[in-house]
């Protein structure tokens, strides 16, 4: 299972988000992979005010602040 995380390097919001994933990877299971919106203009104009955004493929799980209980759960539905 990889997750990603659209992220900007100067957002405080983001580099908080990317260390409770990462605290969270060995018992979950995911890999991580992290996005640098501001690399990419088409994602920087989707992404924009929300990051940092956590999804998988094309579903977002949450932006801002990471929402573990709804992580949880989307993980769980999968299966």
């Amino acid at each position: 299972m990889i997750l990603t995380l659209m992220f900007r390097e100067y957002c405080h919001l983001c580099h908080q988000m990317r260390a409770q994933l990462q605290a969270l990877q060995p018992e979950l299971k995911f890999e991580l992979n992290v996005v640098d919106v501001d690399a990419n203009p088409a994602l920087e104009a989707l992404y924009n005010e929300l990051v940092p955004v956590l999804m998988h493929e094309h579903n977002q799980i949450c932006h801002w602040h990471l929402d573990e209980s709804a992580l949880r759960a989307y993980l769980a539905k999968l299966g």
